[in-house]
Parts: C-alpha cells; sequence; structure tokens
C-alpha cells in the first residue's frame, strides 16, 4: 500500500498525516494477523504423501511460503519506516501530532516483537509437523532393503550429470510402479544402479564392467528385402481379420469394394521403369480414435451417420502401403498395442522392453498420447518414425511446446514437438504438412473403365443431392435448401432413430442413412450435391465430382478460422476458411465447383440455373486417383527420413525457388500466387546471410531467433531476421512488418505433393 503524502494545502497537513498514519497502522495490525492465521494454518496436503515424481522445485514451496512471509513483512516495515521520515521532515508544532507519532513508534517495535515471537512458534510446530510427517511416512512404508553385501556407491560423472538425483528419487519411489520391480529394482542401491545404467541409460556401468546399450535403444535386425509391388490385397484381409468392429467393418468394405483398382495400379505404376525400389518396411497402423473409451464412443458413431473422412483415409492407407509391398500389422486395442512395442508393465515410467520392431507408425493425435504412456522413455528416441493423420492440419508455431506456451499458440492438439512435415493431412490446405489424401471412390472405378467418361453414359436426372447425414447440420437452412427444391428435386441421407419424427422440410425427400454403394448410385444420378456449411473438407465433394456432380457450398464472409469458430478453436491453425471446402474451391473450381453467398437468395438462384446450363464430365485430380496415392506415399516412405540428423535432401535444391513475399503474406499465398507451392524442407537453403543477397535484399543488421516468419526481412531499419530453431519453418504465419523469404516449387499437375523430377 502506497499512502500519498503530498501536502497541497498547509492548513490540511496534519490532518493528512493524522489520517494516513491510523489507515497505516490498522492496515499493518490487519496483515500481521492474517499472515500469522495463513502461517499457522497447515493443509491436509503437506501432512500426506507426495505425489510420485514431485520435483524438488516443487518441494521447495513451503520454503518459499516463509520467504514471501518474510518479504512482505520486510516491506510493511519499511513502509513504516518511509512515513514516520516523512513526518519527521515537516515541521509540524502541534502537540497531538507528536503524541500520535510516539504512540505509533512504540507500536511498530510491540509489532516487530510480536511478529518476531510468532514466526518461531510457526516454524518450532512445523517442524513437529514434519517430524510426524517423515515418522508416518517409514512406518507405511518397507524400507529398501539393505546388507552387509551392498557395497555399491553412487557414482560421479560428468558425462551422467543427474545420475545422482535419479537414484536419489527412485531410493523414495521404486515401488510407485510395478515396472521398476519387473525390471528388476528392489530398492537398494545396486539394484537401482543397475537399472539406470541398463534400462535407463542415466548412471554408467559399474567399475570394471562394460556399458551395454540399452535393449530400447539397440537396433533391431536390419530388413534387407525390397518392397515390390503386390497384385493381391490378402496381406491386408489377414492383418484385419481378427477384428469385426463397425469400424474395421467400414475399413474392411472399402477395401475390397476398391480391391480391383489397386491392382490395376498397382500394376500401371510396376510398369514404369522409373519408380526408384525402396526397402521392404515393417509398419503399425495405429487408429487412436479407434480405442479405449474414445474408441466406443467413434464406433457408436459410425453407423449412425458419424464422421467417416477418417475411416476412408485409414482404408486407403492401408491398401495403399499393401499394394506397395509393405509388411502391415493393423491394432485398434491398447493392450494389443502395448504388447507389440514390447512395453513394460506399469503406468508408463519404464522404457520399452527391446528395440521398437516398426519402421514406421502410422496413428493419430490420440494414438500418439497412448504411445508416449506405454513407451516411457523411449519415446522420445522412435518419435521420428511416427507419422500423424491430422486432417485439418498441425502449423509449426503450435507444434513446438515451449514457443506455443510463450506466443499464445497453445491448445489442446500440438505441442509434441515433431518434424512438421511428421503430420499427414487429408488435402493440401497446410504445406508445412505432407498431404496424405486418399482416393476417390467413383476415380478408382474409372481408371479401369475410361471409357465410362464419355459425358452420354452419364445422364443426369433433375436431382440435388444434399450433404448433411445429421438433423443439426440442416438448422437455419432452410431457405437455402427451399431456393434449390423451386428448381432441382432435391434428397436428403439423413439419419433417422427409430420413433423419432423427422424435423427435414416437407418438401425433402429423405432416404436414410445409406450404404455407401447406395450413396454412391444416388449421386451417379444426381445433377447437383449442396453442401450446407458443414462438415468441413471431407471427402463427400471429391467423390460427387468424380461422379459428374456439380458442387454448390456457401461462402464464408469473413472466413472461418480458430478466432471465430467452434469447430476451428482450439485446433491448432491459423487457416482462413473462406468456404465450405476450401480445395474444391481453390484447386478444382468452376465448372465443377460454384460458391454462393448462402443467404442471398438471388444469388443461390442464379447459381443454380446456371448449373442446369453447365453440362460436366466427371473429374478427379490425380491425386486423388489409386495411381496419384501410390506415387505419393511411395515418395514420402522412400525419401523422408525425420530420424537423420543432417537437412533435409528431398526434394534436392534443384527444384527450389526463391521468392521475396510482400508485406502480410505468408508463404503459402506467396508461392500460390506463382502457381507453385510452399516446401518447407527447402527452407534451410534461405536461412543464411546469402540468401538475403541473392534477393537484393541489403541488411544494415542481422539477428538470429527462434521465429516461425524467419527468415524474413523488415524494410524498416532494414533488418534480417534468420531462424534459430528448424522445427519452426513454417509456410504459415505473416505480419505486416515483415516480408518473408519464401521456397517455392514447381509440382507435378494434379499432384502438389510432388516436384516434377521425382518422376
Amino acid at each position: 500500500m502506497r499512502v500519498a503524502l503530498r501536502p497541497r494545502r498547509r492548513i490540511s497537513i496534519s490532518l493528512s498525516i493524522v489520517s494516513s498514519s491510523g489507515c497505516l497502522v490498522l492496515c499493518l495490525c490487519l496483515s500481521v494477523f492474517t499472515l500469522l492465521l495463513q502461517s499457522l494454518w497447515v493443509p491436509v496436503e503437506m501432512t500426506r504423501e507426495e505425489p510420485a515424481g514431485r520435483s524438488p522445485e516443487e518441494q521447495g514451496q513451503r520454503g518459499l511460503g516463509f520467504r514471501r512471509l518474510a518479504l512482505r513483512l520486510e516491506a510493511l516495515n519499511t513502509q513504516v519506516q518511509r512515513l514516520s521520515r516523512e513526518i519527521d521532515a515537516t515541521k509540524m508544532t502541534r502537540d497531538d501530532l507528536s503524541l500520535l507519532l510516539q504512540s505509533f513508534r512504540q507500536d511498530q517495535q510491540g509489532l516487530a516483537h510480536l511478529v518476531e515471537r510468532e514466526l518461531k512458534r510457526v516454524s518450532h510446530r512445523l517442524d513437529q509437523l514434519s517430524r510426524h510427517h517423515h515418522h508416518h511416512h517409514q512406518s507405511q512404508t518397507t524400507p529398501p532393503p539393505t546388507g552387509p553385501n551392498e557395497k555399491c556407491e553412487v557414482p560421479i560423472d560428468p558425462a551422467y550429470p543427474v545420475c545422482a538425483e535419479k537414484v536419489e528419487f527412485l531410493q523414495a519411489r521404486w515401488q510407485s510402479d510395478p515396472c521398476y520391480t519387473f525390471y528388476g529394482v528392489d530398492g537398494t542401491t545396486c539394484s537401482i544402479l543397475t537399472y539406470l545404467s541398463q534400462i535407463e541409460d542415466f548412471c554408467p556401468p559399474p567399475l570394471g564392467g562394460n556399458h551395454s546399450t540399452p535393449p530400447w535403444h539397440q537396433k533391431p535386425q536390419s530388413y534387407t528385402e525390397k518392397a515390390e509391388i503386390r497384385t493381391t490385397l490378402s496381406p491386408l484381409y489377414e492383418a484385419i481379420s481378427n477384428n469385426s468392429s463397425p469400424a474395421i467393418r467400414f475399413i474392411r468394405s472399402r477395401v475390397e469394394r476398391m480391391s480391383e483398382r489397386w491392382i490395376h495400379a498397382g500394376l500401371r505404376m510396376r510398369q514404369s521403369s522409373n519408380k526408384t525400389v525402396s526397402s521392404q518396411m515393417r509398419v503399425l497402423l495405429y487408429p487412436g480414435a479407434l480405442a479405449g473409451s474414445v474408441g466406443q464412443h467413434f464406433e457408436a458413431m459410425v453407423e449412425r451417420g458419424g464422421p467417416l473422412g477418417e475411416l476412408v483415409q485409414w482404408a486407403d492407407l492401408s491398401a495403399c502401403l499393401t499394394i506397395l509391398g509393405h509388411n502391415l500389422t493393423l491394432s485398434t486395442s491398447q493392450q494389443h498395442l502395448h504388447s507389440l512395442i514390447g512395453a513394460a508393465p506399469g503406468r508408463g515410467s519404464c522404457p520399452i522392453q527391446r528395440p521398437l520392431t516398426f519402421d514406421v507408425v502410422y496413428t493419430d493425435y490420440h494414438g500418439l498420447a497412448h504411445l508416449q504412456v506405454a513407451m516411457g522413455l523411449a519415446f522420445l528416441h522412435y518419435q521420428c518414425r511416427f507419422r500423424i493423420l491430422d486432417s485439418f492440419g498441425t502449423e509449426p508455431a503450435f507444434n513446438l511446446g515451449s514457443y506455443a506456451r510463450i506466443r499464445g499458440y497453445k491448445t489442446l492438439w500440438g505441442s509434441w514437438g515433431l518434424q512438421p512435415l511428421q503430420y499427414m493431412t487429408m488435402f493440401p490446405h497446410t504445406p508445412d504438412n505432407s498431404f496424405l489424401g486418399f482416393v476417390s471412390e467413383e476415380a478408382a472405378r474409372a481408371e479401369v473403365r475410361e471409357e465410362e467418361l464419355e459425358s452420354d453414359t452419364y445422364r443426369k436426372d433433375k436431382i440435388a443431392v444434399v450433404y448433411g447425414k445429421q438433423d443439426y447440420m440442416w438448422q437455419g437452412k432452410s431457405e437455402y435448401v427451399e431456393v434449390i427444391s423451386e428448381e432441382l428435386e432435391t434428397h436428403a441421407t439423413v439419419y433417422q432413430p427409430e420413433g423419432h419424427t423427422s424435423n427435414l422440410p416437407s418438401f425433402i425427400r429423405n432416404h436414410g442413412l445409406l450404404t455407401q454403394e447406395h450413396f454412391l448410385q444416388l449421386l451417379r444420378r444426381a445433377k447437383v450435391f449442396v453442401g450446407l456449411g458443414f462438415p468441413y473438407e471431407g471427402p463427400a465433394p471429391i467423390e460427387a465430382i468424380a461422379l459428374g456432380c456439380i458442387f454448390l457450398q456457401p461462402r464464408f464472409d469473413p472466413p472461418h478460422s480458430p478466432d471465430n469458430n467452434d469447430f476451428y478453436k482450439g485446433k491448432p491453425t491459423t487457416r482462413q476458411i473462406s468456404s465450405q471446402h476450401p480445395y474444391a474451391e481453390e484447386f478444382i473450381s468452376k465448372p465443377h465447383v460454384w460458391t454462393v453467398d448462402m443467404t442471398n437468395r438471388t444469388d443461390v438462384r442464379e447459381a443454380v440455373k446456371a448449373i442446369l446450363r453447365t453440362e460436366v464430365k466427371p473429374f478427379t485430380p490425380r491425386e486423388f486417383t489409386c495411381e496419384g496415392m501410390l506415387e505419393r506415399v511411395h515418395g514420402y516412405i522412400t525419401h523422408q527420413n525425420f530420424c537423420s540428423k543432417s537437412v533435409p535432401t528431398w526434394p534436392p535444391e534443384s527444384t527450389l525457388r526463391a521468392h521475396l513475399g510482400p508485406l502480410g503474406q505468408s508463404c503459402v499465398s506467396v508461392c500460390r500466387h506463382s502457381s507453385l507451392v510452399c516446401e518447407p524442407a527447402l527452407f534451410h537453403h534461405l536461412n543464411s546471410p546469402a540468401a538475403f543477397t541473392r534477393l537484393g535484399l541489403g541488411c544494415s543488421s542481422m539477428v538470429q531467433e527462434v521465429n516461425h516468419l524467419f527468415p524474413s526481412y523488415s524494410p524498416w531499419g532494414r533488418r534480417c531476421g534468420l531462424q534459430q530453431e528448424p522445427l519452426l519453418f513454417s509456410c504459415a504465419g505473416s505480419d505486416p512488418s515483415h516480408r518473408r523469404l519464401c521456397p517455392c516449387r514447381a509440382h507435378l499437375p494434379g499432384q502438389v505433393a510432388l516436384h516434377p523430377d521425382i518422376l
């Protein structure tokens, strides 16, 4: 508390001082009394056992409380002395003021003695409680066995700086997780040192002993076989034969329907003479969203119109890897996962028992969390092998945990510190991640019978099919759909529970939830596929366009983003979503895709009439065909290596097209403006002073920082910035004061993930 003592009028000085002094005395007394009560109160938690894994910093919070108490009392005492000095400096002569000051000084001394006595008493009381807690803890915990033969001493070795700390921790906590006992820890220093040197690698080997590499550090037996294109999907059917859940049934059904197309595409790929042969990979597929309690909820939604886009992607990925000749294991059980990776029994405090037997692990965000718990320390050792199926993408600013916390990019997702290219998206909307994609089912069919692409074999009825399988997606869209129904017979495929009346408009013909085969049959008849604005960025519009439908979708103004939309809020991206399906709008566009203002009846009506006058053939970008996905995944498997410490060499430097963007634009926009794509693997070629010189920039200063906007140039002061943290090389991100240095490259027609030189 600060007390102002600036006299404005001579006549009011005495009264101001008296009033201020009285308030200060009262506040001081109340503060001391409150602090003493707080000091005497000992929380119940302090008399219980500390939770396992508590750090010394956390345990030191008790002492910190006393230091804060002393500092606060010292600050109060300083205020009293300052007030006293200021009053002495004024030339007061009134007797009552003199008596007040004398009394105040006496009260101050008395309070100081009182505080000193009370602090001693509180300290004595806490010592008693601490001794009682220690005695109580020892009486309930079996003491570490010691014997005359135990002669192990904790070594002091600069190469193992945390050895002593780890030994001390395990001496107190070796019973907190059964995995320690599993590895032979019995509380003795010798057993702890053996564990920390042979299993966790935190302590040196015993004197005279050889330091054996921990089991999870050892390399598994090398795999020298080459991946050969298969002409059968039988290995995949065998891998999923023991799982009959609704989700796996959906995956198998999709693979079986498309098997002929996959095999045909594989044969065409085998005939190409320029395919680089890759080693046969041992691959684990673990869709974490299908495991545990989350999996139960997801499974329940599969047969009620729930989200199937993820399952489409898992089905196509598994078929793709099988055709490419790799060995697959698929699991949707946490218990099965533990056995597959050799997790020690317990709570996940220990590393796995053996080297990870898989070269690549495809999972999702849920599975990533499951793997971290199961693998313990080995998680960081093997995380370079993970590939994360992430529909909407994770930008680098959200991926690096320390940066995300400091800069305000912290969300429930992200912060795993992976290479951003390890995240694999459904569409190529976030070039910082790898575009995995999926296959348009009808496009796969057309690869076999291309003659069916003739427009006269795709005669269309005057039908519109609305994209929305659940009631809530239709809320607030009645007028929009009504305008469309004026020109087209409008159909729906909304899930309808038994005994529930439909909330759909009366002019809608609802088929209920259709199987995929029947849904595709309906789309073959339809002229228009109508988007309601949700779900965002799903596979269905690509399927519809491949069947010769025109996709009509709403425009978002302002664009949807994490700042204004609940669905994207918390997702690790800053993207601005301009329509329900930005990929369809930007990469396919008219005449196959029409984007309208859903709230403008005239705009919608004119678009529908123009669509009825437009004839289109079925169309699918190459990247959504079986052959296109085989090319893409083969390129990733062959060239992406996130376990290497060297800088990326794929794509090669020869593909780099360096661009200096204008102020306020991201590299995504800069490259797209030149019909190129931003390639984050090429950023390191621009992260040097020479790159600024080649672009004709004269730098008055050159700084190196951890900043997802760098490398960049600021014209104010001609300041040039280099990236200090490679994990933050980012195609996304823009700022009005920065001109980004952007690594752009060309791409194959209809295949943005691959550069032209790859084939």
